[in-house]
């Protein structure tokens, strides 16, 4: 589970990729990637 913060991050993150038409599977597991490094670089745990 994703604290709130990065949830919602990699809910944008992963909207973003799809728009630009990328497969769903692979959009969802970048986007928590990516907001989970986000997070850490912010200072979110």
């Amino acid at each position: 589970h994703l604290p709130e913060p990065v949830r919602l991050k990699a809910i944008e993150i992963a909207n973003a990729l799809l728009a630009d038409g990328m497969d769903e599977g692979r959009a969802i597991r970048i986007a928590i990637a990516k907001a989970k490094e986000w997070a850490q670089h912010h200072g979110i745990s």
